[in-house]
């Protein structure tokens, strides 16, 4: 199994050729493999093609589909400087041009570090599996031992017992009938939950659920959707929230993303703006790029510009020729945006600030009573994200959850779960991308996002067809019921094999010990009136 979720992240890993710079000034390069480049290499990545490896942006700004790392469909901006220059191998670039210095050697590369944790992490046995095994094993071993010792004291009493009843009888003693069961109890499990679009790989998986106590959610793409979408226009002084909104709007109409089209389906739901008739206004859209992080419309001899609060303030000072403004209210409203854990747009028209729209990474609908849920299940539920904690603890207290783990590495995610599993606790992880699979793996319940990447789907040993992660209260009632159901049969099957066992024996033992017509002392314990051993058995 830990094979085979390796060799689905060796698979990420692509055979790309790269443009290796001789001289970064120039751009002159040459064509290898990406096999054959080493640290502090220099490759020019441009629009359609994949990054050959890990590495920091040095010049040049670009839009990078990182869905096959991170599962998140969105496209992100990654320039020089700043905490957006890091790339990873093996994604793609989708606009612009980029140059990058290569960080690592082959075989230390992100993909390289995701394979080395997953082959290392291992899964533990539940508490209820180690308690069982124990349980039979016991109980075997005492029936062994109970069937060895009958033929000295049947030839004590001067009686004969043959080798092959002895054998019969071990057989029938050992409890089979629970072990038999097991396949079948977990099989059922499997079918339980397929009603509710969710495919576990083994009837193991279910029952473990049954058991945790400690919860993992990965932030994007789990608990929240992972396309930041319009939440507020907030308009600046003597600007209306009319004006804001039709203009946050019309920047939007050609804009195709998913945070574009939040803009105009919110100014439609809040201010009652119908979406206008492209075609009809006769304007001229302004496409986003990478270098100019800006987008917008010109109509009606005004410009609309909407976009970074820097790229934006560049255009407004470029419009004026250069003349200085006063930006305090701008400036203190975008920080305090970015400090509640949003994006904010800076809205212009021709030369002046109309205000900004708040872009946030909405929580998924009913999340926290949900949580709440399983807080009352006994669950602990643990957010873990890559935000900055002043982000993580926003998103955490709206979510509704237990406790977060701020600026998470996949090493982070893999200790915490080992911690937890010390601790002699349970922990489930839901997860979407390859940096989420060496946790999925380590996790005892590993619930991967139909919507994440194939490593990820390899890892975990559930996957969630309706990528729901509170869908785990349904898992859990499940595991609990296949608990219920396994302890009832183990029960069952435990006081069988003791009432055949003092069922058997006085049979075996009847006849011995009478004399004169006396029944023997034993024939009391007969219960079932068996008249041989041969027919106990």
């Amino acid at each position: 199994r830990g094979k085979a979720q390796a060799d689905a992240l060796r698979r990420t890993k692509t055979e790309s050729q790269a443009k290796r710079l001789n001289d970064v000034k120039s751009r002159d390069f040459v064509l290898s493999n990406a096999t054959d480049l080493r640290k502090d290499d220099f490759v020019l990545v441009e629009a359609g093609d994949i990054i050959p490896g890990d590495g920091d942006v040095v010049e040049g700004v670009a839009s990078v589909n990182e869905s096959a790392i991170t599962g998140e469909s969105a496209p992100v901006i990654r320039e020089s400087g700043g905490d957006r220059s890091a790339v990873t191998g093996g994604t793609q670039v989708l606009s612009d041009w980029i140059i990058v210095r290569i960080t690592s050697n082959p075989g230390e590369t992100f993909i390289d570090r995701m394979i080395a944790l997953v082959e290392g992490a291992q899964r533990q046995k539940t508490p209820n599996e180690i308690a069982l095994g124990i349980l039979l094993s016991g109980l075997t071993l005492v029936f062994l031992l109970a069937t060895a010792t009958i033929k000295p004291f049947a030839l004590y009493a001067g009686s004969t017992i043959s080798l092959t009843m002895l054998i019969a009888l071990l057989v029938t003693l050992i409890p089979t009938t629970i072990g038999g069961l097991l396949s079948a109890i977990g099989i059922a499990g499997m079918d339980r939950l397929v009603q509710h679009n969710v495919l576990a790989m083994s009837g193991r998986a279910v029952e473990a659920a049954g058991d945790v106590d400690t919860l993992l959610l990965d932030k994007t793409g789990t608990i929240t959707f992972g396309n930041r979408q319009a939440s507020e226009f907030i308009a600046m002084k003597g600007v209306g929230e009319a004006e804001l909104a039709d203009a946050a709007q019309l920047s939007s109409l050609s804009d195709e993303t998913p945070e574009g089209r939040s803009i105009v389906v919110y100014a439609k739901e809040t201010y009652g703006l119908r979406e206008r008739d492209v075609h009809a206004l006769g304007a001229t859209f302004v496409p986003f790029t990478a270098q100019t992080r800006m987008s917008g419309v010109d109509i009606a001899g005004e410009q609309i510009r909407k976009g970074a609060t820097d790229a934006v303030l560049a255009h407004l000072k470029e419009r004026t020729n250069g003349t200085t403004r006063d930006y305090t209210e701008l400036n203190a409203t975008v920080e305090r945006v970015a400090k509640s854990g949003a994006t904010p747009l800076v809205i212009a028209k021709d030369d002046r600030v109309l205000g900004v729209i708040v872009l946030k990474d909405i929580v998924k609908g009913g999340l926290r009573e949900r949580f709440n849920e399983l807080r009352r299940m006994g669950i602990r539920t643990v957010m873990i994200t890559g935000d900055n904690p002043l982000t993580a603890a926003s998103i955490a207290a709206e979510a509704g959850v237990d406790d977060f783990l701020a600026q998470a590495t996949p090493e982070n995610k893999l200790q915490l779960i080992r911690d937890e599993q010390a601790k002699g606790k349970l922990v489930a992880m839901c997860g979407d991308g390859t940096n989420d699979a060496p946790a999925l793996a380590q996790a005892d319940v590993g619930v991967a996002m139909n919507t994440g990447t194939a490593a990820a789907k390899e890892a975990g040993n559930m996957v969630d067809l309706d990528s729901n992660p509170t869908k785990l209260i349904e898992i859990v009632e499940i595991g609990k019921q296949l608990l219920i159901t396994r302890g009832s049969l183990t029960t069952f099957s435990i006081a069988n094999d003791v009432a055949k066992y003092f069922a058997i024996i006085p049979a075996m033992y009847a006849t011995l010990y009478a004399s004169d017509g006396v029944e023997s002392p034993l024939a009391a314990l007969n219960i079932m009136r068996l008249g041989s051993a041969e027919s106990a058995i």
